[in-house]
């Protein structure tokens, strides 16, 4: 994905954050379990606290485009996905994670630390790889450019297929990186948010894996 079509995506999903305001992470299907707390919500009432370490602010400068990556692949699902189940996963994906990369955002303000620059696929402040922005290793989950491309070109069923594939892989980075906040992070709302991804990404999971055995 190219580094302005990324900048983009973080440019939507914040103004769709700011305009709907910070809502649940996620909104489960009628039929699974109910959705957890909105720590968005929650954390849009009281100022972030400024109590942080360099765990926290990798969690957020690596999740932000880790998510933008995630919306910019769920955006294709309304126009090449067969199935509607699929089409109303990505919309719930979208539809969670922009108001958590506008949190983060927020996070970083309040903390005084660089926002990820758009185009960003590593983790921060790891030692550099050559040509990664920010420099560092790659971010679990991460899709290469040639493996966005690839989704691009898929509709129908075959599409179906490859984002259930690649997305269960994504959300399963995102919950490495947000288990490792858990483990590691200071700052008591960047934990929470952590936590929530984890619920709400290792459910979604499941709810991929299902839909795999039928598409």
């Amino acid at each position: 994905m190219h580094a302005r079509l990324i900048g983009g995506v973080i440019a939507a999903a914040t103004a769709t954050a700011l305009t709907a305001g910070c809502s649940g992470s996620s909104t489960a299907p009628a039929d699974g379990p109910a959705a957890s707390p909105s720590v968005s919500s929650q954390s849009a009432v009281a100022p972030i606290s400024p109590e942080h370490n360099e765990a926290d602010m990798m969690f957020a400068q690596g999740m932000i485009p880790h998510h933008t990556q995630a919306i910019a692949m769920s955006a294709q699902a309304s126009e090449r996905a067969a199935s509607q189940e699929i089409k109303d996963l990505a919309a719930r994906i979208e539809q969670a994670q922009g108001p958590e990369i506008e949190q983060m955002n927020q996070m970083l303000a309040a903390w005084g630390a660089p926002l990820p620059q758009p185009g960003s696929t590593a983790m921060p402040g790891m030692p550099g790889m050559p040509g990664m922005p920010m420099g560092g290793m790659p971010m679990p989950g991460m899709m290469s450019e040639a493996q966005m491309q690839q989704l691009a070109a898929q509709s129908g069923p075959a599409f179906d297929r490859m984002f259930l594939q690649m997305m269960v892989e994504h959300h399963n980075g995102a919950v490495q990186m947000a288990q490792t906040e858990q483990a590691q992070g200071l700052n008591p709302q960047a934990k929470q948010l952590a936590g929530a991804i984890v619920a709400d990404q290792q459910q979604e999971i499941s709810e991929m894996q299902a839909l795999l055995s039928r598409v």
